[in-house]
């Protein structure tokens, strides 16, 4: 078998309470191609922003590790960029001032005229040249978010690591966003980790969609292969067969472990209920 470009191997995760530890992930195996472009998709609290922030070096993983290009992640780099859902832009600085602070701090050493062109080609790349002067409070949600993605790439980190990037926006200019990923990651050929709870989404942007248990201990429930020919055109797989039988398997996927997290939820409300009539009593 192959180096893989990513692994994760073993990852476990516990965060201290007054309680005792609370285990967030356990036993999370997960081997990356490079250019490949994985969904993690699952319930809230099933560990996803948890997995993502191992990978990025935020989080020590309690038990288990992650190895890039087999080098041992232990803390942030420049190699993994993060893109959140909120886009973090410097509210006093200007577009262009926001990416080129991300590439003045990457390991690339630029003269000023080459830093500059560097900037304007990632600005190019997600359609935000027009706004280069402008400050964050000038423009729109989604042109935030193609800032925070600029800033990003321009980085040229091996890895690409997306927290929700679009779930605070309006349908039509997600839409617009998620194209564009598309787009930049068929020319540039970065490795994309993507959280999301946007079913078509995953099915529509992804090689594989990586769908995880409920917490806690969460860990990878089933791991789908999304073999759909790019580039991919989101009218027409609307009424493709093979793209509406994927969304099904996750739909499926989602609603099997959320059907069995209803019942206890409603044997924990009746018992509340129950306690409550009989302190009335």
């Amino acid at each position: 078998m192959s180096i893989p470009h990513l692994e994760l191997s073993q990852v476990g995760m516990e965060f201290p309470t007054d309680n005792g530890p609370f285990v967030a992930l356990t036993d999370v195996n997960l081997r990356l191609k490079q250019g490949e472009f994985v969904s993690l998709i699952g319930h809230s609290g099933c560990g996803k922003s948890t997995v993502l922030n191992i990978v990025a070096g935020l989080y020590q993983a309690t038990y288990g590790g992650v190895i890039l290009d087999n080098q041992e992640v232990n803390s942030p780099g420049p190699e993994r960029a993060v893109v959140f859902q909120n886009h973090s832009l410097l509210p006093w600085l200007s577009v262009y001032k926001n990416v080129e602070l991300a590439v003045k701090q990457s390991k690339q050493k630029r003269s000023k005229a080459e830093i500059r062109e560097w900037v304007e080609h990632n600005l190019e790349l997600v359609h935000m040249t027009h706004a280069t002067h402008k400050l964050p409070s000038e423009i729109s949600g989604g042109m935030k978010q193609r800032v925070g993605i600029a800033r990003a790439l321009s980085m040229e980190p091996k890895v690409l690591l997306m927290d929700e990037p679009f779930g605070a926006l309006d349908a039509l200019t997600r839409a617009h966003l998620q194209d564009s990923v598309m787009e930049i990651q068929a020319a540039l050929g970065n490795t994309v980790i993507m959280i999301t709870h946007d079913v078509d989404e995953a099915v529509l942007l992804s090689d594989r969609i990586v769908m995880m248990t409920n917490g806690p201990s969460a860990t990878i429930g089933e791991i789908l292969d999304i073999e759909l020919e790019r580039p991919r055109n989101r009218i027409e797989m609307a009424d493709n067969p093979l793209y509406n039988k994927y969304r099904h398997q996750v739909l499926q996927f989602l609603y099997e472990k959320q059907r069995k997290v209803e019942p206890v939820f409603q044997n924990n409300k009746n018992n509340k209920k129950a306690q409550s009539s009989s302190d009335a009593a």
